[in-house]
């Protein structure tokens, strides 16, 4: 059991390696036009993608917390 959840844990933080990058990515895409726009217009393409990364980034962060602490409880049980 320790084992699969050390393996959840390296997974859920290069999910959320992988989320954050493809974030950043989707920011340094943004162009002069989409920064231009009207506010009134709601939110660009590239604004929703960027939300999006950040938003898959914390879900694979709490993920990888959850899997760490859960590991560490196995590895010392109290009593």
């Amino acid at each position: 059991m320790q084992t699969i959840l050390f393996i959840l844990v390296i997974l859920f933080a290069l999910g959320a390696l992988f989320a954050l990058v493809r974030g950043i990515i989707a920011f340094l895409r943004t162009t002069d036009e989409e920064l231009r726009r009207d506010p009134g217009l709601g939110p660009s393409a590239s604004s929703l993608k960027q939300n999006g990364m950040m938003w898959r980034r914390i879900q694979f962060q709490a993920l990888a917390v959850i899997a760490a602490v859960l590991l560490m409880l196995l590895a010392h049980p109290h009593g």
